[in-house]
C-alpha cells in the first residue's frame, strides 16, 4: 500500500500533517523532497531588511527587456 503523506521535520522525527491509517509500529520507507525555498539565515532584522532593499535595487537596475521571449505555463513548469 502507497501513500503520500507530508510531514514535519522536527526534534529528529517526522511529525504528519494529515491523518495517517497505519498500524501502530509500522515500518516506512520515506522519500524526502526538500523544502521549495530556503529561507536565508540572517535573522537579524535591520540585516534582513538591507538584504532585501538589495535585492530590489538589484531587480530595478535589470528590468525584463519588453522584448523578451514569453514562455507559457507549461514551459514553465517543465522538468527536464
Amino acid at each position: 500500500m502507497s501513500q503520500r503523506i507530508k510531514a514535519i521535520f522536527h526534534d529528529g522525527a517526522f511529525i504528519p500533517t494529515q491523518p495517517c491509517e497505519l498500524p501502530e509500529g509500522s515500518e516506512v520507507e520515506l522519500t524526502v523532497e526538500g523544502p521549495l525555498s530556503i529561507p536565508p539565515e540572517i535573522t537579524d532584522p535591520e540585516e534582513r531588511r538591507l538584504l532585501m532593499k538589495a535585492l530590489i535595487e538589484q531587480m530595478r537596475e535589470n528590468p525584463i527587456p519588453a522584448d523578451a521571449p514569453r514562455f507559457t505555463r507549461d514551459e514553465l513548469h517543465e522538468r527536464r
